[in-house]
């Protein structure tokens, strides 16, 4: 486990590794690249580059960290992969089953399979599910996710690649807009924040701009509008913190 940048966690765990690109927004991964350059720098547990790997030695990590923690599941994979097995999912579940102290983020593309294993996974309310919808053909795993136990559900829009317009934030907790970043970054346009913003408010859900992103995403900065948007849902009331 390691501290982490993303604005929208504390902590990264990786008890997988490695994916495969199955939409639009898997185009230019940012987990594949860092995973290239950790592998060509000889880090033992990216020996495998890119290709999906399971790391058991470190399902236990959670468990050694005493104070609370708000923790990313598998940020370099997707837990609900095909090629991962669901006994070893259960032992990710396991691990944050036993963990009540701490917030785990899990956040998937792969919302077909996500709602067919669900009913044989144990869905602690510490336990949060998101899926990824980048552009309109995605809006489809929406509803996968509506249909999941998680007491909080949340959408990651990052990269945003086009509108998503009218969309329905009914049961949803939590919407993260991001744009892509890197030297291949597609554009964002701030219309398309807006309506989802405008959507939140809607639905009552809490809003994050994680960034504008481009090739310097840190110059771009963060800012909408002149603010800052850092909501994230509080579990225990039907109002938003700031994270």
């Amino acid at each position: 486990m390691s501290d982490s940048k993303i604005e929208w966690t504390e902590v990264t765990w990786n008890p997988t590794t490695g994916c495969s690109k199955i939409s639009a927004g898997c185009t230019n991964c940012y987990a594949e690249l860092f995973a290239k350059r950790l592998q060509a720098i000889g880090a033992e547990k990216y020996k495998n580059g890119f290709k999906l790997t399971l790391h058991p030695d470190v399902l236990i990590e959670p468990k050694k960290y005493k104070t609370p923690r708000i923790i990313f599941v598998s940020s370099m994979s997707d837990v609900f992969h095909k090629d991962i097995p669901l006994s070893f999912l259960k032992k990710i579940f396991e691990v944050m089953n036993e963990t009540p102290r701490h917030i785990y983020q899990v956040l998937t593309k792969r919302a077909e399979r996500m709602e067919k294993l669900a009913g044989e996974l144990r869905w602690t309310e510490n336990i949060w599910l998101g899926v990824t919808v980048e552009n309109e053909k995605a809006r489809y795993r929406i509803e996968h996710l509506r249909r999941v136990p998680a007491k909080i559900k949340f959408l990651s829009m990052e990269p945003l690649l086009e509108a998503v317009p009218d969309i329905n934030l009914e049961g949803i907790d939590w919407v993260i807009v991001g744009g892509e970043s890197g030297p291949k970054a597609r554009p964002i346009k701030e219309e398309w924040i807006l309506e989802i913003k405008n959507a939140c408010e809607k639905y009552n859900a809490a809003f994050c701009f994680k960034q504008w992103g481009g090739f310097n995403k840190k110059a771009n900065g963060r800012l909408l509008q002149g603010k800052i948007y850092d909501a994230i849902p509080n579990p225990y009331t039907n109002q938003h913190s700031l994270f």
